[in-house]
């Protein structure tokens, strides 16, 4: 029985923080902008910057999963504080998503830099860094590293197929989809800065 509700605990942590890193990754943001670089390169380049920007993501948001607590020490920071920055920035990048404005976007970057740009700071940025910290202080490591490699799988085949999905979903389709994902991110932000603010207060409000 113990064995069984643990079991449970941790799919549905895993469930939970799979979600919130998808939100705020929005790796369907993504697609138009990362097809719009990649324009007119061949499918073997396509794939090759797809897996440059996974790549890139992945790298920062293990590092921050893994170094977080040095991260802070170096810093001198306390995690309530970081909750209600974060969740601050998080609202900030949300309410940007909803309302459809641009997010650290160049209109300038060659179509070879694709991965590197769709990996951060578009798919990795300050949301994501932000939620892979939170999560890992209240996950632990574990729940976070699977969470974190499930979204950058499923972040991986929707860059892959970005040219087709694009096709199928139409330019409309994909902006009311990032407007509405965006809404989740603010909702999200929202309760990091609750529990940031419970924290300060010396209570505690689970994730």
């Amino acid at each position: 029985m113990i064995r069984s509700i643990e079991m449970t605990d941790l799919i549905s942590g895993i469930i939970y923080a799979f979600a919130a890193l998808f939100v705020i990754l929005d790796p369907l943001l993504s697609v138009p902008i990362f097809a719009g670089m990649t324009k007119g390169q061949s499918s073997r380049e396509i794939h090759k910057q797809a897996f440059i920007a996974i790549a890139v993501a992945g790298a920062l948001m293990y590092i921050f999963l893994i170094f977080n607590t040095a991260i802070f020490s170096v810093l001198g920071l306390t995690l309530s504080t970081f909750q209600i920055a974060g969740g601050v920035i998080l609202f900030l990048l949300g309410m940007q998503m909803a309302l459809g404005l641009d997010i650290c976007k160049s209109k300038n970057e060659t179509p070879t830099a694709a991965g590197v740009v769709i990996g951060t700071p578009i798919l990795c940025g300050p949301g994501a860094i932000t939620t892979v910290m939170l999560l890992s202080n209240d996950y632990g490591y574990l729940i976070p590293f699977i969470a974190i490699t499930l979204s950058l799988g499923a972040s991986w085949i929707i860059l892959y197929f970005s040219a087709g999905i694009q096709n199928i979903l139409g330019p409309v389709v994909t902006d009311v989809m990032g407007r509405v994902l965006g809404m989740f991110v603010a909702a999200i932000a929202v309760k990091f800065i609750f529990s940031g603010i419970m924290g300060t207060l010396g209570l505690h409000l689970p994730l």
